[in-house]
């Protein structure tokens, strides 16, 4: 099932389906848990800053078997949480089958917004149903929480599990694992730069309002290189091309294309820093544990923008930015202005910044 399917479904399917399942019964539950399915359709980012909450839920529940179900789009992210016993699939219809033929003592669904995920955590029949509350699909809920649009996603996803008496936590990084074999690939595929400093570009984003465009992130990796900097730029197969113009003269190594998700983890786990726009790849840096320049425009920064001393943020913080709610962004009438007027001297400076840092802290660290 395609995403575009899904979101008609969700419109018309969704909201009948709400409003003709019966709502649960609220009652008292006891506190022992132990088999638990989060629902996380949605793309990359969102699977990613919900593994803190997974593993929150894990320290308080050892022996609770831990099912998610996701989307193939986001399913590979769970792969590095080491703490989960199944994986499937939402838009696989025998994986969703098998989703709501499980027991489940508690159900955690993560959508912020479309109703069919609240609709087949009901259909679960599980005691403890958890969910936001953002529009009728709150009915379908045991415990209804709010969905604040100035909230760190991350906080969001933790927020939930205080239904389970699980208090909301600060999370350390790196809390993903990268894949043994994952990790090899990725040695190979570096080369010589795997035991070198390092930079990796990631020029795509899900929608072309987010894209800060080729020919700068190229005017940047120039100028890196020229202070000799090296870099690699990951990403799609479909962006292979713009990825030839980026490391065109620089030396650098173009690898879009040619890496799965856990094998783009591994190159960026071996990095120096992340560049990138609002994306799913950012995310994953952070859960790494490793330090970002991200370029935000159209996306809310409070809600997805790293934080910390090891990650800048630009954004031109324009009139009519952020314009994109519950993961919809209008077309933008006057061309991304907002991605448009960050100039390539404040990423290259935000770069430099990163990696200056980054030397004097591991020097600091010298006997």
């Amino acid at each position: 099932m395609n995403l575009r399917l899904i979101k008609a479904a969700d419109a018309i399917l969704g909201r009948v389906a709400t409003v003709l399942l019966p709502a649960p019964v609220v009652g008292c539950y006891g506190t022992s848990i132990r088999s638990v399915l989060f629902i996380r359709p949605g793309g990359i980012g969102d699977a990613v800053l919900l593994i803190p909450a997974i593993l929150s839920f894990r320290n308080k529940y050892p022996k609770a078997r831990i099912t998610v179900l996701a989307e193939k789009r986001n399913g590979a992210v769970f792969t590095l949480c080491s703490v989960i016993d199944e994986i499937l699939l939402y838009d696989n219809n025998g994986e969703l089958f098998m989703a709501l033929r499980g027991s489940y003592d508690a159900v955690i669904d993560t959508e912020q917004w479309h109703r069919l995920s609240a609709v087949v955590a009901r259909m679960t029949w599980a005691q403890i149903l958890i969910g936001f509350g953002t529009n009728v699909r709150s009915r379908l809920f045991t415990h209804q929480l709010d969905y604040e649009q100035s909230d760190y996603e991350e906080t969001s996803f933790l927020r939930l599990l205080t239904s389970l008496g699980i208090a909301v936590t600060q999370t350390s990084v790196p809390f993903l694992t990268v894949p043994t074999p994952a990790a090899s690939v990725a040695e190979v595929l570096l080369g010589e730069l795997a035991d070198r400093t390092f930079v990796v570009i990631f020029p795509g984003a899900s929608i072309p309002e987010r894209r800060w465009g080729a020919d700068k992130f190229r005017q940047v990796a120039k100028r890196l290189s020229a202070k000799g900097v090296s870099g690699v730029v990951v990403g799609g197969e479909d962006d292979r091309g713009e990825g030839e113009r980026i490391v065109a003269d620089t030396g650098w190594l173009n690898l879009m294309g040619e890496t799965s998700l856990q094998e783009t983890t591994a190159i960026i786990e071996r990095s120096s820093l992340l560049v990138s726009g609002d994306s799913g790849i950012l995310h994953i840096a952070v859960g790494l544990g490793i330090p970002t320049v991200s370029l935000f425009g159209p996306g809310r920064e409070k809600k997805w923008a790293p934080r910390g001393d090891n990650h800048i943020v630009i954004n031109k913080h324009l009139p009519c930015s952020p314009c994109t709610t519950f993961g919809y962004t209008p077309k933008c009438p006057i061309n991304a202005r907002c991605m448009a007027e960050i100039s390539v001297d404040e990423v290259e400076q935000a770069v430099l910044t990163l990696l200056d840092r980054k030397n004097f802290d591991k020097h600091q660290q010298k006997p």
